[in-house]
């Protein structure tokens, strides 16, 4: 059982209205991190005393630091946005499991992210891009608009390509627009390309909507694909069932189709689950 700690902010910014950028020390934490987890971030105010579950954007396991971005939605979050350095914030984590890193080894993969669900993947990238991994990185990201939070440090690991739901950066549409836009020679942000080449595989996060949709166009092509959920949480460690999702098999366990986002997921094989 994981247990309650205590993290010390070394930095925080705001990106983009709304998006907070955090980075803690927590190096019993950060030691075991890895790609796709979150941790449960707990709030000051006694008033709030279920935890926000924020994914890991950036893992340093050498100088023991998390980096948590998250979006402000309501008190709780809007709470931590008020963190100063020097303060202090208790978290329990690392938590979930994250992204199978080593069994996509070799292949090309694609990074698909919209809006929140696009921090976890900055540091999926970082780990692909390892020394003894070296993975070919495609980054295709979904915005609302210009505003294009992390954009620019996915550039670092591989090729980057934007879609916005108002057309003023990038592809207009989603991520999905993007990849067929692609894969029918349509010029887009990503260059005259098909962009899915045979062998490749998805790690996506986001909104459940893209995710539908993803897992569709993945089955239809026959392309690997990894999908992190995002899911109201409370005790992030798979003993309240608050977080279930309905699952094309029945649980070993309990004998029904779901399975604990907190505790088996976020991150599941799309085929896996019912969208």
């Amino acid at each position: 059982m994981k247990k309650r700690l205590t993290a010390a902010v070394t930095e925080q910014i705001e990106l983009a209205p709304g998006i907070w950028d955090l980075y803690l020390k927590i190096p019993e934490a950060a030691k075991e991190a890895a790609a796709g987890q979150f941790v449960n971030l707990y709030c000051h105010d006694s008033a709030h005393l279920l935890p926000r579950p924020i994914s890991l954007a950036g893992v340093d396991k050498e100088g023991g630091i998390l980096r948590l971005v998250y979006r402000i939605s309501g008190a709780g979050t809007g709470s931590f946005a008020q963190l100063q350095p020097g303060d202090t914030i208790d978290l329990m984590g690392p938590l979930g499991n994250g992204f199978p890193l080593d069994a996509v080894h070799g292949k090309p993969i694609y990074l698909i992210g919209g809006g929140i669900g696009i921090p976890p993947l900055l540091e999926t990238a970082r780990e692909l891009k390892g020394t003894d991994r070296n993975a070919e990185i495609t980054a295709v990201l979904g915005y609302r608009d210009s505003r294009t939070f992390l954009a620019d440090e996915f550039a670092a690991y591989g090729m980057v390509c934007i879609a916005s739901e108002d057309g003023s950066v990038g592809t207009k549409g989603t991520v999905l627009d993007v990849l067929k836009n692609a894969n029918a020679g349509k010029r887009t942000d990503c260059e005259k390309q098909q962009i899915l080449r045979e062998g490749g595989c998805i790690f996506a996060c986001g909104p459940t909507p893209m995710l539908r949709a993803l897992k569709e166009y993945a089955a239809e092509y026959g392309i690997p694909c990894w999908l992190s959920l995002e899911e109201r949480m409370a005790c992030g460690v798979g003993a309240c069932l608050a977080c279930v999702c309905h699952t094309t098999e029945k649980d070993e366990h309990s004998q029904v189709k779901n399975r604990r986002v907190c505790k088996e997921g976020p991150v599941f094989k799309a085929e896996e689950i019912a969208l």
